[in-house]
């Protein structure tokens, strides 16, 4: 089989398990995820091994090891892209993850669509496929990434606008969007990826382990919650912006602080609840899913809730003069 070929048949084998997984069922993503090669956007990547890291990449002169790079590359899993002094700083999200991101993102016709971490390339190119180059932009801190992004999406066939800048800022220059994509973790939502929406905007980010979906009702304001969908991405850069993080949670139960949803409340409540405030609310909530939890966006206020935006459990997600009602 030519190399052309199991490219072709390896991406059709993800797109099967994608949509066996319950995603792709919007025709027009099955389209884009059918038509854009992936393995032009991770022309090299680094597993795991042995305690540290191995570098695939598609001009290995050894047939097995380029195999293994092609094979890899149409894998149902993340791809580390880029290392810094032995941490990961960009990388190619896991397809499915992707998939369900660009579907939840409620993309219509005629969307002009800011996404913040340019990363490969690889989920620009799938939303030029389904938008058109013109209507896309993506962002990125890093003129490495950005330039290598470039190049990926024109060996691909795409040209939507890269642009080297702070994420946290979105861009001004393209605005107004219709949708805001990250790709990236955040500790709160940026106040100007809202004030660069149109009203009925949609902005989706990953936030404490989760994914919040916030509508826009007018630029500067939305609300929206959490999606079911447990999310981890390196964490966005710039403006002093940072992934929240959970706190020490020593003398809780392990069971309990090993529970994944649990560990979304602590990252999601970090610097407002201690964790056993935390706990308490886990217990008298009865564990309460992701779906239950939301964010508020009102100016410079911004708070996270569980149930009610207006309480009785809230708490701000950055330093506002906002009073909480607590456990």
């Amino acid at each position: 089989m030519s190399a052309e070929s199991a490219d072709r048949a390896l991406r059709r084998a993800l797109v099967r398990e994608i949509v066996d997984g319950g995603a792709l069922a919007d025709p027009a993503w099955r389209a884009a995820f059918e038509a854009v090669p992936r393995h032009l956007f991770v022309p090299y990547y680094y597993e795991s091994a042995l305690g540290g890291y191995e570098r695939l990449w598609g001009e290995d002169p050894d047939p097995g090891r380029r195999e293994r790079w092609l094979a890899g590359a149409y894998a149902d899993v993340p791809l580390a892209t880029r290392m810094r002094d032995g941490d990961l700083v960009s990388s190619s999200s896991q397809p499915s993850l992707m998939a369900r991101m660009l579907e939840a993102l409620d993309i219509r016709d005629g969307d002009r669509v800011l996404e913040i971490g340019a990363g490969t390339g690889y989920n620009a190119a799938l939303l030029a496929h389904r938008l058109g180059d013109d209507l896309v932009t993506t962002v990125d801190l890093d003129p490495e990434i950005t330039e290598s992004a470039r190049t990926h999406l024109a060996a691909a066939g795409y040209r939507p606008a890269v642009i080297t800048g702070d994420g946290a800022r979105g861009c001004p220059s393209r605005a107004p969007f219709d949708r805001v994509v990250a790709t990236c973790t955040v500790g709160s939502v940026p106040n100007d990826w809202a004030a660069q929406c149109r009203a009925g905007a949609v902005i989706l980010a990953p936030l404490a382990t989760g994914l919040i979906r916030l509508r826009v009702s007018e630029p500067g304001r939305g609300e929206g919650r959490f999606l079911h969908t447990p999310a981890y991405f390196v964490p966005l850069r710039g403006t002093g912006w940072q992934a929240r993080r959970a706190p020490y949670s020593g003398g809780l139960p392990r069971e309990t602080v090993a529970n994944e949803l649990f560990r979304f409340l602590l990252e999601l409540t970090a610097g407002s609840l201690d964790p056993y405030e935390a706990y308490a609310l886990w217990q008298r909530e009865q564990r309460p899913s992701r779906e239950r939890f939301g964010v508020t966006l009102d100016g410079t206020a911004q708070w996270a809730w569980l149930d009610d935006p207006q309480g009785p459990y809230t708490w701000p997600l950055r330093d506002t003069p906002f009073s909480r009602a607590g456990p």
